[in-house]
């Protein structure tokens, strides 16, 4: 696990040595064991090393045996050991036992296709002097990052966008097209960031930026996807197939990422999927196995009871944080320069603490990602669902009824509020389309209408990135299509969450769930073994059923809660809303501040609840006042305190 950064240009100027240095020491908290540089005419590749495999060995960037290729790499190669002998066999000479020299020698030997034959987690750079030429890939799914900016002349690449803002030929400016979708998910899922002429590589995709022609090129390609049957195909295998494989393969795909030279743990929530892997750590390793959790004093909203149970039963040693109220709102400025972008959930602040709890004791940690965008963990995958059967006999009814019910739930008097707040998430109070009736209805916060009060211009297509991913799927069945689309989009972002709060620490975080063969096995499962009447992820848990308790396995999902509406809510926020129309902040330059203080002043009243909202205006707003308005020494003045661990419990 490191962070890379590099450029690469047809010219070079006196200082690219002194900008590369800038651009890695900017994310020295990825790698604060090693730093290694790799200059010539036209590449500059750098890196910071956080040692997990081969510690005395590895040095980045590395070469080939002549010297012609050069690598800088951040991630893992799980199955690097099964290729080597393949590699050795080709001709190929190792000076390592690292993973970074196998895809240094795959490459060579089978270039681009060299990405098929790894499992793993990776964003890596790969110049190869012999045609002046930059070779770059990002993972499946995007567990790592991978930032670049082009103009066509300069490429250059970051594992964090902080990194590129190093570089003189690159200055901070807004990509305002994209905030819309911002105001709507809290993230962008497109290539393009909020930075103007940042973008991310995708997951699955790989680029090659050519020099020496009449001018430099830039080629991007897709090298993987999802597979997905058409429709909901009927299965060969019964369901006691599906659920002993499940198992036989997440056993597999575990015991693979406990590889490692280091120290390694677990991120314990003591909900399914961290509980099933943490028990299955447990049976494959000799010696203690330490587990990390995260609560807050507000009881209702910890699930540290619940990790506590699940380390008691399987015998681990357990470690707890607590996040108070004050501690959360003091890290905001330093997380969101951590992740670059604003915070699209509260859960991030959580990670980040017990990420920090965590690096006290090991270097890796394994996570439980991955499995509801697998296995259909969400509940707005079972109301959807149930929202679309419905629609097959409600469409039957005359549009003007329809219409008439749908004006009567959103504002009858007959009806209490609490029950025309529930119906309004159903078929009977939505449009009969996905916008409506699954984006707007599960994702989105602020409305279409509320988005052109705020902006100066009507809100583009809000949905664009999303529909593109749902349309790929057109063929498929309705719950594979909603998995898909997340993998995607929400997916990719819960991901560099989880990478960017991680690294924030100098530690490690792996995903078993998404080993890519896994994750393709797991899609093939058929929909009535994920979502089974109200059983969601199903299969999962009659597969690991032995390994925990049944309240563990089959309680309501939580899902990492933050007592974010009761902290808006109380009259300590008041600065903190006050703020958001302030007339020298950020906001005030891209929102329109007197629909702001409307909003605000329908929160506070009671007359609704627009705590999501809030949390989006509340990001953008530290983020823009970090990078544009000449707060960022302010707002960074201050180091987050630490917060007191509770002390370990033993199993």
């Amino acid at each position: 696990m490191c962070g890379i950064a590099g450029f690469v240009s047809e010219s070079s100027s006196v200082n690219s040595r002194a900008v590369l240095e800038r651009m890695t020491s900017a994310i020295r908290h990825r790698g604060p064991d090693d730093a290694g540089y790799y200059t010539s005419a036209h590449a500059f590749l750098g890196h910071r090393r956080l040692s997990i495999i081969d510690l005395s060995g590895g040095h980045q960037p590395m070469s080939n045996e002549d010297g012609t290729c050069w690598i800088c790499f951040n991630g893992e190669i799980f199955n690097h050991a099964d290729l080597r002998p393949t590699l050795e066999q080709a001709g190929h000479r190792y000076a390592s036992h690292c993973d970074t020299e196998t895809i240094l020698h795959a490459y060579e030997q089978f270039g681009p296709e060299c990405l098929t034959h790894f499992r793993g987690m990776f964003a890596f750079a790969i110049w190869d002097s012999r045609v002046n030429t930059l070779f770059a890939a990002r993972d499946r799914f995007g567990i790592k990052p991978f930032y670049y900016f082009w103009d066509g002349r300069l490429f250059a690449f970051a594992s964090e966008i902080k990194a590129l803002l190093e570089h003189p030929a690159i200055s901070p400016t807004m990509e305002k097209e994209v905030l819309p979708e911002y105001l709507s998910f809290g993230y962008v899922s497109e290539e393009r960031t909020l930075f103007r002429g940042i973008r991310k590589l995708m997951p699955g995709h790989h680029l090659t930026v050519r020099l020496g022609g009449a001018q430099p090129t830039l080629r991007m390609e897709p090298y993987w996807d999802m597979p997905l049957p058409d429709g909901e195909p009927s299965s060969p295998h019964d369901d006691s197939y599906w659920i002993a494989e499940t198992r036989r393969r997440l056993e597999e795909t575990v015991r693979m990422r406990l590889m490692s030279d280091v120290p390694l743990g677990m991120f314990l929530s003591g909900g399914l999927d961290s509980s099933a892997i943490a028990a299955l750590i447990k049976r494959m390793v000799t010696g203690p196995v330490k587990t990390f959790s995260v609560g807050y004093e507000e009881a209702r909203y910890s699930e540290l009871g619940y990790a506590a149970q699940v380390a008691r039963t399987i015998g681990t040693e357990h470690h707890e944080v607590l996040l108070s109220r004050d501690e959360f709102f003091h890290s905001l400025p330093t997380l969101i320069w951590h992740e670059d972008e604003p915070i699209a959930w509260p859960s991030s602040v959580s990670l980040y603490i017990v990420s920090r709890l965590a690096a006290t004791q090991v270097k890796v940690v394994l996570t439980g990602e991955g499995s509801d965008e697998l296995f259909g963990g969400y509940e707005r995958y079972r109301w959807n669902l149930l929202n679309s059967r419905a629609l097959g006999w409600y469409r039957l009814l005359p549009p003007g009824l329809r219409r008439t019910i749908r004006e009567q739930v959103a504002s009858s008097s007959l009806l209490r509020a609490s029950l025309r707040r529930k119906l309004s998430h159903t078929f009977l109070g939505r449009d009969d389309t996905i916008e409506s009736l699954y984006l707007e209805n599960f994702y989105g916060a602020f409305t279409l209408p509320e988005q052109s009060s705020l902006l100066s211009a009507s809100p583009g297509a809000v949905f664009a990135s999303y529909r593109r991913y749902w349309d790929q799927a057109a063929t498929a069945s309705l719950l594979r299509r909603m998995l898909y689309a997340d993998q995607k989009t929400y997916l990719v972002e819960l991901l560099m969450k989880q990478d960017q709060m991680s690294m924030a620490t100098s530690i490690e975080s792996r995903v078993p769930f998404l080993d890519h063969q896994f994750a393709a096995f797991a899609m093939m499962v058929p929909d009535h073994l994920k979502i089974r009447g109200g059983e969601q992820k199903y299969v999962l848990k009659k597969a690991v059923e032995d390994l925990l308790p049944h309240d563990i396995i089959y309680r309501a999902k939580m899902g990492f809660p933050t007592p974010l509406r009761q902290w808006l809510g109380d009259r300590q926020a008041a600065p903190l809303l006050d703020g958001l129309v302030s007339p020298d902040g950020f906001l005030a330059s891209c929102l329109d501040l007197s629909s702001l203080t409307a909003l605000l002043h329908r929160h506070r009243s009671g007359m609704e609840d627009a705590t999501d909202r809030i949390w989006r205006l509340l990001n953008l707003q530290l983020w823009g006042d970090l990078y544009f308005t000449g707060k960022k020494e302010a707002l960074l003045s201050s180091m987050t305190p630490t917060v007191p661990a509770r002390s370990p419990r033993r199993g």
